[in-house]
């Protein structure tokens, strides 16, 4: 972990970010005295996440792929002209 006062951290801020990518820690401070800590994110999934996790979480009820009523349909294709 490292202790930077703000100036510091202005001046030289592309070096504390490189360092900070590299997984150090810097805590920021204001007349030596800590007020926040700079810490870098976790890094996000290098893999597309797998297909189906989800599978047997949910049902699609029968209904679902029944005709929609006359009357919905109409209602639609009226609104689209």
């Amino acid at each position: 972990m490292i202790r930077v006062n703000i100036h510091e951290a202005k001046t030289h801020l592309s070096r504390y970010l490189s360092m900070i990518r590299k997984g150090e820690t810097i805590v920021l401070c204001k007349r030596n005295q800590p007020i926040a800590e700079i810490r870098p994110l976790q890094s996000r999934r290098g893999q597309k996440r797998p297909v189906g996790l989800a599978k047997g979480q949910f049902a699609i009820p029968k209904e679902f792929f029944e005709p929609l009523p006359e009357e919905l349909v109409q209602a639609f294709q009226d609104e689209a002209h």
